[in-house]
């Protein structure tokens, strides 16, 4: 993560999308490409998850995986929320393949990152094109919040402002 182009914004995010999935109990699934040699998760995201139990990863693409296999079946998703880095590399790869066995896929565009902009406005065009829905990270809010005034909304009104 330390050398991405704009990691503060990304965490940031990222962040704002752990409270999302806090107040509505969505299910969180971290994956860690090569953590030995790229290092861990970043604190501030281990600390606000319930629990850290990240799958590790040297595929770029986490439909490779078993284990992320297995949780997102176990889990019965249809829906993915996407996040993290690069855009170009395991998100589009991972984009693409959720995509190809029928879940939609929603990628916040800036909650995702690759070292230089070029390449993170190709990963992102690359899944736009592959039928992702590219969208931001208060659309996801507001879209999962559906009204104002609600016990979700008032918990959630420090992270949206």
């Amino acid at each position: 993560m330390g050398v991405m182009g704009q990691k503060d914004r990304v965490a940031d995010r990222m962040l704002k999308l752990l409270d999302l999935a806090r107040v509505f109990q969505l299910p969180v699934i971290v994956t860690e490409q090569n953590p030995k040699h790229l290092g861990p998760t970043l604190p501030a995201i281990r600390e606000t998850l319930p629990a850290y139990n990240s799958i590790e990863k040297v595929d770029f693409n986490c439909c490779e995986v078993q284990a992320f296999n297995d949780c997102i079946e176990k889990k019965k998703l249809q829906n993915i929320i996407l996040t993290g880095v690069e855009t170009h590399i395991c998100v589009l790869q991972t984009c693409v393949s959720l995509l190809e066995r029928g879940y939609r896929v929603h990628v916040p565009h800036h909650a995702v990152d690759s070292r230089t902009e070029a390449n993170w406005q190709i990963g992102l065009s690359l899944m736009g094109e592959a039928g992702a829905t590219i969208t931001s990270t208060e659309t996801i809010i507001f879209q999962i919040l559906k009204k104002a005034g609600t016990p979700e909304f008032k918990a959630l009104l420090k992270t949206i402002k």
